[in-house]
């Protein structure tokens, strides 16, 4: 299994500019309540920093399997919040715009 920061930096790899034109937000990743990542997207870019945001636009709080099947296309983004998989805080819509920018 990929580490999170590896599957961390494939999403980040996968990162749409034109999917961002309009955005300027933060998405903090938590994974199994003690592994922080975020993804800083603006101005058509997309940055990943390794460690907690002090004010991210949304929170997505998951297991680190979680993460790999939502990663690998196993999982729905959408089912994972249904069935408690995956929790998020914040601005819970921008989620949402997570298949467009990355393909999740």
């Amino acid at each position: 299994m990929s580490t999170v920061a590896e599957i961390l930096n494939a999403i980040h790899g996968r990162f749409n500019p034109e999917a961002a034109a309009d955005l300027d937000v933060v998405f903090q990743f938590c994974i199994d309540d003690d592994a922080f990542f975020t993804l800083k997207v603006a101005d058509k870019q997309c940055e990943l920093i390794e460690g907690e945001y002090d004010d991210p636009t949304v929170t997505l709080k998951m297991s680190e399997e979680t993460l790999s099947q939502v990663a690998n296309g196993e999982l729905n983004g959408m089912q994972a919040f249904m069935t408690g998989k995956l929790k998020a805080e914040g601005n819970i819509m921008l989620a949402t715009r997570l298949s467009a920018l990355f393909g999740l």
